[in-house]
């Protein structure tokens, strides 16, 4: 039997299917200005949307943090234990000083954060069966998987809102996992490997991390773009292969791994997509899940520019006003 957990329980109808916490921002001795991610990223996104009178704290679900027992859903034990060694998730963020940290400042300030965005990305697993759609503000750590984290994912939080749906949820045994982030989804990759309830399009630079080849042979529609892809191009790509993946495989449930590092001018990512390339990225992914009616939730995933934050507000925006993202459970 499934374990008590606290992400499941029942969310107020009063509340838009958006899931944030404010503990989702890492802020500490200004290590966060050591890594390229914008780690209050996701803080400003929530501005943003309270500056249009689109949200208030009160329309939000509020992302709890995923318990060492949820992570085992997924997480082996041994993994979950060399979190507990600083120099682990130093290799593992890519900050470099975190080894020095007590491993007890690394949990509270580093992994804790990580993990209330793990947590809210189960929930809006949860919350997008119920209302249609979902969108986390955080998570997307798709380079994470039950044994192994890297590139800043600690916790493989895609792959767990899928076992979880899986474990719980009658009806829902079929996922498709569309990765638009810049770089190969490898984390949930490896973890789906041999999992035909579970249909992967990943589209990615392949010039950049991680180039993990034996992940790849997990990807049922996969596109290795080039140095410098623009919009035309990607966004043509982005269709034909959405469509076909749900030719292919029809799901009970999308994951949506909505990255903006694909962002012109992103130092990691390497290619060139505009705001306005994004923000029609995000319409052709909700469009075609809710034209079949697919609940389809949504996480941040990379970018690593300062302005990112501002267009995935506009993008959530975007939805709204095109009628794909709605509040009528609110009502």
């Amino acid at each position: 039997m499934p374990h008590d957990t606290q992400l499941y329980q029942e969310v107020s109808k009063n509340c838009w299917p958006i899931v944030y916490s404010p503990r989702y921002n890492i802020t500490f001795l200004g290590l966060e200005k050591l890594h390229p991610f914008d780690s209050g990223k996701w803080g400003k996104v929530v501005g943003f949307l309270k500056e249009e009178k689109f949200l208030t704290d009160v329309m939000m679900v509020e992302a709890r943090e995923a318990t060492e027992q949820d992570l085992r859903v997924v997480h082996t034990q041994r993994y979950l234990n060399r979190l507990k060694w600083s120099f682990v998730v130093a290799m593992i963020t890519e900050i470099p000083p975190v080894f020095c940290l007590p491993n007890f400042l690394v949990q509270r300030h580093v992994l804790r954060p990580l993990r209330t965005q793990t947590g809210g990305t189960i929930m809006a697993g949860k919350l997008a069966i119920e209302r249609g759609w979902a969108i986390n503000i955080g998570g997307g750590f798709h380079h994470c998987s039950s044994d192994r984290g890297g590139g800043f994912c600690a916790y493989a939080d895609i792959t767990l809102s899928i076992k979880f749906l899986f474990e719980r949820v009658e009806g829902v045994s079929r996922a498709t996992i569309i990765d638009l982030d810049a770089h190969q989804g490898n984390g949930h990759e490896r973890d789906f490997m041999d999992d035909s309830r579970v249909y992967i399009v990943d589209i990615y630079n392949r010039n950049i991390y991680p180039g993990d080849g034996f992940a790849k042979r997990a990807i049922k529609r996969k596109v290795e773009l080039e140095w410098g892809t623009g919009d035309t191009y990607y966004l043509q790509k982005v269709a034909e292969h959405v469509e076909g993946a749900l030719s292919d495989h029809m799901p009970h449930v999308m994951i949506y791994n909505a990255g903006t590092d694909i962002l012109e001018g992103d130092p990691l990512g390497g290619l060139s997509v505009s705001a306005e390339g994004i923000i029609k990225r995000d319409e052709l992914v909700f469009r075609a899940a809710r034209s079949h009616n697919i609940p389809i939730f949504m996480v941040t995933s990379g970018g690593y520019q300062k302005h990112t934050a501002r267009i995935i507000a506009d993008s959530i925006l975007n939805l709204y006003n095109l009628g794909l993202i709605d509040h009528s459970e609110a009502l």
